[in-house]
């Protein structure tokens, strides 16, 4: 009888062991993909807008499960471009001054905007959100040539970033 028993139990740790091998893939291709983990990015915004995952979820247009696959490595990707579209608008959202502070409304209207949200994706664009509310945050941190300075550090790796830093500091985008 010790001899099933045993193949049992060594089929379901090569099991667990394959599992794990497959969710460290998942997340290190998410690392790649988009810049780092899913549930890293996931938990920030639950924890910025103070909801729970579920509500997250909806918000994204995804279900509470596929998010949770998605956070915890089991699905590498999330295969809906708008989800991703509307969870990028989401991490925008953040950069607006009364959500940064916490304030319920403002917290809330974000969070409804995106929902509504019907973006556009193709292969030229990722939706973006207002660009002078990005810049006015920016402005609000740094001095005009702390900013163009940042953006010509950042100009080869990250062009889009310099570009939004480049303008948030000159005076035509005020």
């Amino acid at each position: 009888m010790a001899g099933p028993d045993r193949g049992v139990k060594d089929r379901g740790e090569r099991t667990d062991v394959e599992d794990h091998k497959i969710v460290q893939r998942n997340i290190a291709l998410q690392r790649e993909w988009y810049g780092e983990p899913l549930g890293d990015r996931v938990r920030r915004l639950v924890v910025a807008f103070d909801v729970s995952q579920a509500y997250l979820a909806e918000v994204l247009g995804i279900s509470a499960p596929m998010l949770s696959q998605v956070m915890s490595g089991r699905r590498a990707k999330i295969g809906n471009p708008v989800v991703l579209a509307r969870m990028i608008m989401l991490e925008r959202k953040c950069l607006i001054p009364e959500v940064a502070a916490g304030h319920k409304d403002a917290m809330m209207a974000a969070l409804e905007d995106v929902k509504d949200a019907r973006p556009t994706v193709g292969r030229d664009n990722i939706p973006v959100a207002d660009d002078r509310v990005a810049m006015a945050a920016l402005r609000e941190l740094a001095e005009d040539e702390d900013l163009i300075e940042a953006a010509k550090r950042l100009d080869e790796d990250f062009p889009a970033i310099a570009d939004l830093l480049r303008r948030a500091g000159t005076l035509e985008a005020r």
